[in-house]
């Protein structure tokens, strides 16, 4: 089976790539290298810089994925493997992928701007603002999330965080090369892959042991500063470097599904509701958007693209391969995520200790959650270790077991920390924007909060604050709420984009999955403020009353948006 599923799903990836997302490109977007790309025409030296496209396609995707595209789809093996890997490729192909590129695009043409921009602009000023504060309530949540994955495996693998330091200096070495020493780019690649794999061995030999809250106030001062210094310092280095880790873990997982030839461990199917999100009975619909984000669908994806990728795009014809590509590399990732979990994942549960129950699909559910809460084993450890078992089965074996956990890891927590000061820069461009409208009435109040240090402060102080509480399952479901209900807002706004400013009938093709997509994660909002908040504010966790408010003020928003869009009928062609 692991053969098997990773074919199928390369196959697919591959194939419609090259035909629905060409056509996509040539027919409807009209993507024409004539038109001046904002990264030169608006260049600044701080955030318009143009960048080839293999050094953007690497902070791209990883600023997208994170953490949530191993996280997602492992907590959802919960249900089985067949329900997530089915949300994930359809998800991915029909929507996330659309999604992605529209948004993109859509920035390109209003000149780097927000998605949130382009939809006030098509859709009216309420309708805009609405989005604006969803928005920032999700980059928040985004902080609190990733920094809570990212805290607690520093934790418990304390060689990754060694790692995670050491790829951050060579990143800056190699940033100097390549915009400062202007050193050939190839020779300067090769030299940022050996300090690589320099970092992950001496991430092996030398770990870095630390307390949770020690590796908050880390993250708190680390994002800020990333947020605000020219992107070209860290931001793009960084990411091109992370890029690699990214293809040597993506050929050697595709490698080790194919050549373990090994049938899955994990039920297709257990339960529709087992016990998960806050120790409640979580059904498959309308909750699994909570739970699977980023490699199916996500709304942090268009901020990225509209927010730090649109200016740094060199060309039109870049953008296919920057954004649909890496949208369907997320969904890759998640593919071999799944697969190593449904081959090997009650082999690791027993290697932690968690278990030593016989397996079957009636008590899968309830071993996971045990796993869940366990100490020794978070759904980031579980894909560590199932992913490690996998590659170790094979003649891949040969390289040594320690080293294979730090590079799964490094997956985990250089994307993860890569989403966190990309969401904090995302933050800092959505308070400017937001408080634009005091420019002329306010101006010493607009000019404090534009400041590029003040502006990376506000997000990264509030979301490392709900972070330190620790209680991550909570604010990963908000996380999921927010991130999926930007998802079909801002599929809607690509849709209005293409019907008003591209006069494309395509935009059906957009607006139908987009308004299924919001009546699912709608649904999804609902029940987890009814069903699973409730506990987490009795219970005087530090994100329960905090997290509500935002989640019920975003639901409100949410319903202003939605009844702007229909009423002004923005989908259709002028």
């Amino acid at each position: 089976m692991t053969t098997v599923v990773i074919i199928i799903g390369f196959a697919l990836y591959l194939i419609l790539y090259f035909t629905y997302g060409k056509r996509l490109e040539r027919d409807v977007v009209m993507a024409s290298d004539a038109n001046e790309a904002p990264s030169k025409r608006l260049y600044d030296g701080v955030d318009y810089i143009p960048a080839r496209k293999e050094v953007l396609f690497g902070h791209h995707f990883a600023s997208i994925a994170g953490a949530a595209p191993i996280i997602g789809p492992a907590l959802a093996i919960c249900w089985g493997w067949a329900p997530g890997l089915l949300w994930v490729w359809f998800g991915n192909i029909f929507i996330g992928a659309v999604h992605d590129y529209l948004a993109l695009m859509a920035s390109v043409r209003y000149d780097g701007k927000s998605i949130q921009f382009v939809a006030t602009d098509l859709m009216g000023k309420r309708t805009g603002y609405a989005f604006y504060w969803i928005v920032f309530f999700l980059l928040i949540l985004v902080v609190a999330a990733f920094a809570a994955v990212v805290g607690g495996m520093f934790v418990r693998t304390p060689a990754i965080a060694s790692a995670y330091l050491w790829v951050t200096a060579a990143a800056v070495i190699l940033g100097i090369l390549l915009y400062r020493v202007k050193m050939n780019f190839t020779l300067a690649t090769i030299i940022g892959i050996i300090m690589l794999a320099v970092a992950l061995w001496l991430g092996t030999v030398i770990p870095v042991p630390a307390s949770y809250m020690t590796w908050m106030w880390v993250f708190f001062f680390y994002i800020v500063i990333a947020a605000a210094i020219p992107v070209n310092i860290l931001l793009q280095p960084r990411d091109y470097l992370n890029s690699f880790l990214l293809y040597a873990g993506l050929v050697v997982g595709f490698i080790g599904a194919i050549f373990a030839f090994r049938g899955f461990e994990v039920p297709a199917f257990t339960t529709f509701s087992p016990i998960l999100m806050g120790g409640k009975a979580t059904p498959f619909w309308p909750a699994i958007p909570l739970i699977i984000a980023c490699g199916s669908l996500s709304g942090f994806h268009s901020l990225v693209a509209s927010g730090t990728t649109s200016k740094q795009l060199t060309k039109e014809s870049d953008a296919l391969f920057v954004a649909y590509g890496s949208m369907f590399t997320e969904g890759f990732l998640s593919t071999i995520v799944i697969v190593s979990i449904a081959g090997f994942g009650y082999t690791a549960l027993q290697n932690a200790g968690v278990t030593t129950e016989t397996l079957n699909p009636g008590n899968w559910g309830a071993m996971f959650t045990k796993a869940s809460a366990s100490v020794k084993l978070s759904q980031a450890n579980l894909f560590v270790q199932s992913y490690a078992d996998m590659v170790g089965s094979t003649w891949l074996g040969i390289i040594p077991t320690q080293f294979v956990k730090v590079l799964a890891g490094m997956w985990v927590a250089s994307f993860a920390m890569t989403t966190l000061d990309t969401t904090n820069r995302l933050g800092r461009y959505c308070i400017s924007e937001m408080v634009a409208p005091f420019k002329e009435t306010a101006p010493g109040f607009f000019n404090f909060l534009t400041n590029r240090w003040i502006a990376s402060i506000i997000p990264a102080a509030i979301g490392i604050y709900l972070a330190a509480s620790g209680n991550w399952l909570i604010i990963w479901g908000s996380f999921g709420a927010a991130n999926q209900l930007i998802a079909s807002i801002a599929l809607m706004t690509g849709a209005a984009f293409v019907a008003k400013k591209l006069k494309s009938t395509f935009a059906s093709a957009a607006v139908i999955p987009a308004v299924l997509l919001w009546l699912t994660v709608t649904c999804a909002l609902i029940w987890f403020i009814i069903f699973v908040q409730p506990d987490a504010i009795a219970a005087k966790a530090v994100p329960g009353w905090t997290v509500m408010v935002i989640l019920i003020i975003m639901l409100i928003l949410n319903f202003i948006f939605i009844y702007d869009f229909l009423k002004g009928k923005a989908y259709k062609v002028e």
